[in-house]
């Protein structure tokens, strides 16, 4: 059967773009963007060993989606040990994050660049007996070529805003086609559920969010006391994956603070650390004396804003914050970041309005009083204080808005996952 048009102008135009990836590549490793060491494996070319036995792959964008996926190898490498993983992500923080995460019979690989020869090198080596998707991944030569190979495939925790369900409609066919490659779609909220079925003619189910049970690895526990320790007496907050827009939000409400509370230190963890000299410049051009972790700064007496511009350590930010404001969520068009991270840490969760990608978690939040809502510098400077006071909602109420949106997402993803492994392994068709 014929692609649609959409997709063959796609792998068209990636197959003229391959002999171009080397000196992109090199390009964005000088800009940080990627691990220069590893840029053979962004074009296919593993150089460790594919292990013998099963191996189930498991692919997600980045942090929040590799630790779904963490989640998940942890709980099927406890049920049959002779499985074997290999994780695919696209950015230098989860690597890092996995590389701390995943059991020793998991590998980490960055994902091929999508191109038509880069995905065949990929699938050639590696020969995964079962793949997982997460969210919504969707990389048009990799799936096209997953399902020539008749690999078993699963979406979990298939999520989509309005405004990329409203883009897929403009190319419904390819997605249609894209999403023949699933054997199981598990959606994460009824959005996504209802907007895919639409979309597909499918049923899709309702598994629930995984990401509401997924667990971020624990900070080093010597370094925490040590930091408790230094940083004892001072108020702290946090402001969790800022965005281009939303630093001076946060360091106009850190002013306020520093009125009534001029100890206080604000942790800004930019979503992206590449941002760090820019935002340092913005610190200090605040009026703020400035400590960096990526200089490998503790904050002393004097230093009121600790810029946290180094990568994989926001459990640290977390468990050191009592109050934690989840950036992307000020500007329009983010669609705001995860907040269980922080609710599982301890941290009272302070969010913007705009959250339209985590719309289930933050309306099970709100509906269990278990969230403080901003909209500017001011109401972010009270609902620090509120905090820092006692009077916010504690680890009970998140704990109960985190049960209301789960579902059972966990269980439900595993049993589908162990019988399309079953099914692959017994020769029965692909559905």
């Amino acid at each position: 059967m014929s692609l649609p048009a959409t997709l063959l102008v796609y792998r068209a135009l990636t197959g003229l773009a391959a002999p171009l990836l080397p000196v992109i590549l090199a390009r964005r490793a000088r800009a940080g963007k990627e691990d220069p060491a590893r840029r053979h494996e962004r074009l296919g070319r593993p150089q460790i060993t594919r292990p013998d036995g099963r191996l189930v792959w498991l692919h997600g964008a980045s942090v929040g989606e590799s630790l779904v996926l963490a989640t998940l190898v942890d709980r099927m490498a406890a049920a049959d040990p002779e499985l074997e993983f290999l994780v695919t992500t696209g950015t230098m923080t989860s690597a890092s994050l996995m590389e701390k995460r995943l059991p020793p019979q998991a590998k980490h690989q960055y994902v091929p660049v999508d191109t038509p020869g880069a995905v065949q090198r990929f699938l050639d080596h590696w020969r995964p007996d079962l793949g997982v998707f997460a969210e919504s991944e969707l990389w048009p030569n990799l799936l096209l070529e997953a399902r020539k190979r008749a690999i078993p495939m699963a979406l979990v925790n298939a999520r989509m805003n309005a405004a990329s369900l409203t883009r897929w409609r403009r190319r419904g066919d390819a997605l249609r086609r894209l999403l023949e490659a699933f054997s199981w779609i598990g959606a994460a909220d009824t959005r996504t559920r209802d907007g895919l079925e639409d979309l597909t003619g499918r049923e899709i189910v309702l598994a629930g969010n995984l990401k509401l049970e997924a667990r971020a690895p624990e900070p080093d526990a010597a370094e925490l006391t040590a930091l408790k320790n230094t940083l004892a007496g001072r108020p702290i907050w946090l402001a969790a994956s800022t965005h281009s827009g939303e630093d001076e939000t946060v360091l106009s409400a850190h002013a306020l603070l520093h009125k009534t509370q001029p100890g206080a230190l604000l942790i800004l963890a930019p979503r992206h650390p590449e941002r760090g000299p820019a935002l340092a410049e913005l610190v200090q051009a605040r009026g703020f004396h400035l400590a960096c972790r990526s200089k490998g700064d503790v904050p002393d007496g004097q230093d009121t804003v600790w810029l946290a511009d180094t990568l994989g350590e926001m459990p640290l930010w977390f468990a050191l914050a009592p109050a934690a404001f989840i950036a992307g969520s000020l500007e329009a068009g983010i669609g705001g970041h995860n907040p269980i991270e922080a609710s599982q840490a301890g941290a009272c969760v302070i969010s913007g309005p705009h959250v339209d990608s985590f719309d289930d978690v933050y309306t099970a939040y709100r509906d269990h009083a278990a969230m403080l809502e901003i909209e500017d510098a001011v109401t972010l400077a009270e609902a620090v204080e509120q905090v820092w006071q006692g009077r916010a909602p504690g680890r009970a109420a998140a704990r109960k808005a985190i049960a209301a949106a789960s579902g059972g997402a966990m269980n439900t993803t595993l049993t589908e996952l162990n019988s399309l492994l079953a099914a692959d392994t017994s020769g029965e068709a692909m559905t």
